[in-house]
């Protein structure tokens, strides 16, 4: 049966390996809203990632002719897309997928709230809208582990309704949009699934991503290459790390699935799998001898002494480190935190199982490093 699909980031990590996925099935049509400076540009982003896919002339001729491009912006009231585009979709749109974030931990609140809570207004008002036309099926929509903030324990795939700290303005922004997606769900009666991922890795038999993210910038920082070795005790925290393929092969298959909605999904890799991060140092340890490459020996202190000693050297760390070095806070603002992240539902339910985190980690650091080649 014929699918219209209308995604929203597509290339960020989830969305630009989730798309090909789409493309596999040949009755789907896919819309893809894409910030883009022109048409021209809009058309480059798409070239970009018919590359980043790696397909043949014809695939990637196929693609071209099922993909419909729309320039807009996901924070803008209908997308800022024009009333005939706009008409289009809400007519003809069955499934939608929300995947687009901006995944900033130090932005102003008010700003976080409008990308996230912005988006998902607009992405409750198309839904409507295709569901009076009578068209919609299913929609995805990509949230975050990090709506728990600093609740302790191990967090359960459901809705989230006590009163909560945060460790930052991204996890209270995405928040506050499940909330709201709760609460329209409830009143329109809208088909949708929830999906928490952890921190998103790459693909677990590749090593590929689109743009790496913060995990990266954290094994960087673990492996003391960019402390000079130095770094606080790190206690038994933990890590839960997912690859970008199991995440986005469980959206998909979650499209194709009405009995999956209402569910809340944790895309990770669960309290049993998360990763102490002790023992990821000792693994970046020995993929550096492998690999040949130089990483200090680690010395652990105290946190309050790294912290001094991270302010008391920031102006002298290279400007080429230093975007990595601005996530140092809001990273150490985890070490306290005992939290995990319950997966049975999504085990027990889902057909796709996680991978095993030892099975794939040591791909996609060295996939990292190997093309950083410690810049």
């Amino acid at each position: 049966m014929k699918s219209n699909y209308f995604v929203t980031g597509a290339t960020g990590a989830i969305g630009s390996m989730l798309v090909p996925l789409l493309l596999e099935e040949p009755q789907n049509r896919i819309w893809l809203l894409i910030r883009a400076k022109s048409p021209e540009h809009l058309r480059q982003r798409l070239e970009e990632l018919i590359e980043f896919w790696e397909l043949d002339t014809t695939q990637a001729d196929d693609a071209r002719q099922r993909i419909t491009l729309l320039q807009g912006d996901t924070d803008e009231p209908r997308f800022a897309l024009s009333e005939q585009a706009y008409g289009e979709v809400a007519e003809s749109c069955t499934h939608i997928i929300h995947s687009a974030g901006v995944v900033r931990m130090n932005l102003p609140l008010d700003t976080a709230r409008k990308h996230a809570l912005s988006a998902v207004k607009n992405i409750v008002e198309l839904a409507h809208a295709c569901q009076v036309a009578g068209v919609l099926q299913k929609v995805e929509y990509v949230s975050t582990i990090g709506v728990a903030g600093k609740m302790s324990g191990l967090i359960p795939e459901t809705w989230i309704t006590e009163t909560r700290a945060f460790h930052n303005t991204y996890e209270q922004s995405k928040a506050e949009a499940e909330d709201y997606l709760r609460e329209k769900m409830l009143e329109l009666s809208l088909p949708v699934t929830v999906h928490r991922p952890s921190m998103v890795v790459g693909h677990s038999e590749t090593g590929k991503i689109i743009h790496f993210q913060i995990f990266y910038y954290i094994c960087d920082f673990l492996s003391g290459r960019l402390t000079f070795g130095l770094l606080p005790h790190l206690g038994n925290a933990k890590l839960d790390i997912i690859p970008v393929d199991y995440v986005a092969k469980c959206i998909k298959t979650s499209s194709q699935r009405l009995d999956f909605v209402g569910k809340i999904f944790h895309l990770c890799s669960g309290p049993d799998q998360a990763l102490k991060l002790v023992d990821i140092i000792k693994i970046l340890q020995c993929i550096s001898k492998e690999h040949v490459l130089d990483i200090p020996k680690v010395i652990s202190i105290p946190l309050w002494a790294f912290n001094i000693l991270t302010k008391a050297t920031k102006h002298f760390i290279p400007k080429s480190t230093r975007r990595k070095t601005k996530s140092f806070p809001f990273f150490l603002a985890y070490l306290e935190a005992r939290t995990s992240f319950d997966n049975q539902l999504s085990v027990q339910t889902l057909p796709i199982q996680p991978p095993l985190t030892h099975t794939y980690f040591q791909t996609v650091i060295t996939r990292y490093w190997t093309r950083q080649r410690f810049k």
